[in-house]
């Protein structure tokens, strides 16, 4: 069995599946893990989903921004901008079983390698934050995405307050801090105060911010992270940490990363996209 991660699709099913050839995909014998941002901006998110689906457990997903921003979008909680691409879901004749599908899937996964631990998440995980308490909340998230409460939380669930991590946050406050850190983070300032203004390349860190990887004392530092979400960061490759987003949407790359026989022995994999988004705001 072969082990991949690959980096954000939005929408770019033409990608996604050159890059599943690529890679020699099969459903019987390996297993991908998709990091969020599956749909919106790219031409047919619908057809993303409904691929993840046919594969059941070989492809292995978890949500972003994007992602949830599509349920939102449904629930009424959330207009769809000017750049957004997602009718192809929402008037799709399959529009419930794609929605439902969406709302099962967690915000973090982990995955135990040759004695390894890979974490996965979309955007970042907060200093503070073990893997296990990383793995924890995100279970918080997923429990309330799939029960009768979806609809009040999409709807109370965007703004940039609190920014910061308390094990005495409560209620919305506490979940708003969890997607925000697992979906949207990526610089913070050394004691996990999150910053969400900022779009630029890890060199270009605001004052008084850095990249939420290189805050000193990282409870993560030594377990190998793998995220998407940061374009301009693009290709990452250390030790404890993969960035596997490198901006299909925009005419860039799609990605996977293929692991070998231990988590450090790694092949990346790519396919060249056509540019679905101009970037800029």
């Amino acid at each position: 069995m072969a082990l991949y991660c690959i980096g954000d699709i939005q929408g770019c099913d033409s990608a996604l599946g050159r890059l599943l050839d690529v890679i020699g995909f099969s459903s019987s014998r390996d297993t991908v893990y998709l990091l969020g941002d599956l749909v919106n901006r790219g031409p047919d998110s619908a057809a993303v989903l409904r691929r993840c689906m046919a594969h059941g457990d070989a492809l292995r997903c978890l949500l972003g921004n994007h992602d949830l921003h599509l349920l939102a979008a449904a629930h009424g909680a959330r207009k769809p901008s000017r750049r957004d691409t997602l009718g192809t879901v929402l008037d799709a004749p399959d529009r419930d079983a794609l929605l439902d599908w969406v709302r099962q899937q967690p915000l973090a996964r982990v995955h135990e390698h040759a004695g390894q631990a890979l974490l996965m998440v979309h955007a970042g995980v907060l200093p503070a934050w073990s893997a296990a308490d990383t793995l924890a909340r995100a279970q918080e998230v997923h429990t309330v995405l799939r029960s009768a409460d979806l609809p009040a939380f999409l709807h109370a669930m965007y703004g940039n307050t609190p920014d910061q991590w308390s094990d005495q946050l409560t209620g919305t406050d506490r979940l708003r801090v969890i997607v925000n850190a697992l979906t949207r983070l990526r610089f913070c300032s050394a004691n996990g105060v999150m910053d969400f203004e900022s779009t630029e390349s890890a060199s270009a860190a605001p004052p008084g911010l850095m990249p939420w990887f290189d805050v000193p004392g990282r409870q993560t530092a030594g377990t190998l992270v793998a995220f998407g979400h940061w374009s301009t960061l693009g290709w990452l490759n250390h030790s404890d940490l993969l960035g596997l987003d490198t901006g299909c949407v925009w005419g860039g790359c799609l990605s996977a990363v293929h692991f070998g026989a231990t988590l450090s022995d790694r092949e990346l994999l790519q396919v060249h996209c056509e540019q679905a988004q101009q970037p800029g705001n």
